[in-house]
């Protein structure tokens, strides 16, 4: 088991009191997982992946990555776990635009002082197509370019899991797709475990497990 998440319960406080966003919710993620978690807007999607990913705390429950509870360690030994063990794809990719698209795959081996693998870089953005554009600056890319580059920065560090809000969100149908084969590809000849969070069906139905999230509850759904 990579990741487990146990009865996670997770609520924000607003002008009308406590607000849940869900409750009980429990999560696995095992090996070459792609799992896929669909819901409407609103639902707490990108919330759920930002406590999965560490990257906010919850009320209730228990969350282990690689085998570790992960609000026990403090914030440097989280920060390393988080380095480490998980690769995060936003919609809005947060590619730094003073940097070309091979600096922007190595920051997260930067973090820490880890020696740039530039070899290995390189090998990851051909993969992705993008063997041309790599001294190409963000704003030099299209939309589709720049999520392949995001997903690049992602698996750089060899991560357990890689977590994907919305990667579609802001590309069109033809992009789309090309991103979704591209998670079928990485899961399939890395054996790389993804979660992915999303609106879009198409998407939705790739996962070898697939979840609604509605009403602070997550469940089991049939292919979409």
């Amino acid at each position: 088991m990579i990741l487990e998440a146990k009865k996670i319960s997770k609520s924000f406080l607003n002008h009308n009191g406590k607000l849940k966003v869900f409750s009980n919710l429990s999560l696995k993620v095992e090996k070459s997982d792609l799992i896929t978690i669909m819901g409407p807007s609103g639902s707490g999607k990108s919330t759920l992946l930002n406590v999965l990913g560490t990257l906010e705390s919850y009320d209730e429950g228990i969350l282990t990555l690689d085998g570790k509870e992960v609000f026990k360690q403090n914030n440097d030994s989280l920060s390393k776990i988080r380095n480490k063990c998980l690769g995060f794809v936003f919609q809005f990719h947060h590619l730094i635009p003073e940097f070309n698209a091979l600096e922007n795959v190595l920051i997260p081996q930067q973090i820490y002082q880890n020696q740039p693998n530039k070899s290995y870089a390189k090998e990851l953005l051909q993969f992705m197509g993008l063997s041309k554009r790599m001294k190409h600056y963000p704003s030099e890319l299209s939309g589709g370019e720049r999520s392949r580059v995001a997903v690049a920065r992602a698996l750089i560090n060899k991560p357990a899991i890689i977590l994907a809000d919305e990667p579609s969100g802001n590309l069109d149908e033809a992009n789309a797709d090309i991103l979704i084969n591209l998670f079928q590809k990485i899961n399939r000849e890395f054996e790389q475990s993804i979660v992915i969070a999303t609106h879009d069906k198409k998407i939705a139905s790739i996962g070898n497990k697939n979840f609604i999230l509605n009403k602070g509850s997550l469940s089991l759904s049939d292919i979409i």
